[in-house]
């Protein structure tokens, strides 16, 4: 293993650990602000802001108007996925609770990510649909069929 690989899989994986911290304060934040769009304004407020702050800290330099000239049209559909994830993970997350929220969640990402990565779409390299990565996105769907089913409310106490 690569020192790169050694950093980046704990850090992939503090932030898939955080995602459920997100979608319960996301939820919080809505039932407060009366409506999961403002919810969702007040998260990407929030988001825009540490990122300023993390770049000032960081210095990073300002981009290429040219560089922004040649992405692709769909370069910029990053921010409306986020505004419908924010949304849904805030509305749905409390009705589903994290572990059977997030399932569907990963098994979404994993369906698309074979999807994008037999393509080649939107940047990705092209992978051939085989055996094993159909079976791991098998299992990753059944999980999470089985983390809803098995998504019974507890009794108040």
């Amino acid at each position: 293993m690569n020192t790169t690989t050694f950093y980046a899989i704990p850090a992939a994986i503090l932030a898939g650990a955080l995602v459920p911290i997100q979608a319960g304060a996301n939820a919080a934040l809505g039932r407060h602000l009366g409506h999961p769009l403002w919810a969702t304004m007040a998260s990407l407020a929030i988001s825009a802001i540490a990122a300023m702050l993390v770049m000032a800290l960081l210095r990073v330099p300002a981009p290429s108007f040219a560089e922004i000239g040649r992405l692709p049209w769909w370069g910029w559909t990053g921010g409306l996925a986020g505004v419908f994830y924010i949304t849904a993970a805030l509305m749905l997350a409390p009705r589903l609770g994290a572990g059977a929220f997030l399932a569907a969640v990963i098994a979404g990402q994993m369906l698309a990510a074979l999807l994008l990565d037999r393509y080649a779409l939107v940047g990705f390299v092209g992978s051939a649909l085989n055996p094993g990565r159909l079976a791991g996105a098998a299992l990753i769907a059944g999980g999470a069929l089985l983390m809803h089913l098995s998504n019974a409310p507890r009794a108040a106490a």
